[in-house]
């Protein structure tokens, strides 16, 4: 009699230390959330993205950090020059304290200067070249996708079309014939409008193809099955059902063509078709540093390794914010 009575105290024992524990509320979380916890296991990715940060933040506040650590980008220093050779006095191009990344030969501009305005552009250029390519990839790309038949067949062979053109000859040509003003602008304004439409149209058809595989994934899905039945025309499924469930790849891609175009900008700028002097680039830098590089590699090596950097940390955080979006794909 007395082990069932003991074995019944120890439950009810049991039961209330249990019931003084405060149940734990199951939370939810959102993809986003997910992706974002997946992201920050990624410590190069993330060191990407804070260099990509830096260099958005330098091209933003450019005119305020050159204030502060230089001199005006076009701003002649020939005190700076050797009068008979025309190159800076000291070695690495004249680095000191006063101009940190030296001065350039025969006039003297302060290359940290030019390096930060030169950011400015290539960023600026970049960007909206990727928001023009995004914009008319995402939307021919899922109408092909969604629709398929004819109009498929035909956004295919235009894609297939401007995937095979001499994008770099056609902006040189387009560059030499374009008046000084156009579209309200002047000079590098004229420029700079000619490298976004013509980057950002012949590089819609990368994104317009990824898109066109997702849509053609989408449209079998059981939620789109269901706006069917519930009678939701086709406009409202492809801008409302498919278009949303698209945008972790556009975001992807967004993130991986800016560096493509920037490579894009500073080779039309090396060879003369990019913005107009005296504005800063550093495709221009790269190209006016041929006459020196002999003497002094350093006018080279400092836009180089500008490039390099930009385009290996927008790289970088674009490959992990692809794993972190689409783990299963990576």
């Amino acid at each position: 009699m007395t082990a069932p009575l003991h074995d019944s105290a120890a439950e009810t024992a049991t039961v209330d230390v249990t019931a003084d524990v405060p149940a734990k509320d199951i939370e939810g979380r959102s993809p986003g959330r997910i992706a974002w916890t997946r992201l920050k296991r990624d410590k190069v990715a993330l060191a990407g993205g804070v260099v990509v940060l830096l260099l958005i933040l330098i091209a933003v506040f450019a005119p305020l950090i050159v204030n502060l650590l230089g001199h005006p980008p076009n701003d002649f220093h020939e005190d700076l020059l050797d009068p008979d050779l025309g190159i800076p006095k000291g070695s690495f191009g004249g680095m000191n304290s006063d101009y940190l990344l030296g001065v350039e030969p025969t006039n003297g501009r302060d290359v940290f200067s030019r390096i930060v305005y030169g950011a400015r552009i290539s960023l600026l250029v970049a960007f909206l070249a990727a928001v023009v390519s995004v914009v008319i990839g995402s939307i021919l790309g899922s109408v092909a996708g969604f629709f398929g038949g004819w109009v498929d067949a035909l956004i295919s062979r235009l894609m297939d079309l401007l995937l095979a053109f001499p994008q770099l000859l056609f902006t040189i040509a387009l560059v030499s014939v374009v008046p000084d003003s156009l579209w309200g602008l002047t000079g590098t304004g004229v420029r700079m409008g000619v490298l976004i439409v013509v980057i950002g149209f012949f590089g819609w058809p990368y994104i317009g193809r990824i898109v066109r595989g997702q849509t053609m994934s989408l449209r079998e899905r059981e939620y789109v099955e269901a706006a069917r039945s519930l009678g939701a025309g086709r406009a409202y499924i492809l801008f409302k059902e498919l278009l949303p469930n698209l945008v972790a790849p556009i975001l992807v891609y967004s993130t991986l063509i800016i560096p493509t175009n920037i490579l894009s900008e500073a080779a039309l700028s090396f060879l003369g078709a990019g913005v107009k002097p005296p504005t800063a680039s550093w495709g221009k830098m790269l190209s006016d540093a041929i006459n020196t590089y002999q003497a002094d590699p350093t006018y080279m090596v400092v836009p180089g390794l500008a490039i390099f950097i930009t385009v290996l940390a927008f790289n970088l955080f674009g490959d992990g914010l692809r794993d972190a979006l689409d783990p299963k794909g990576s």
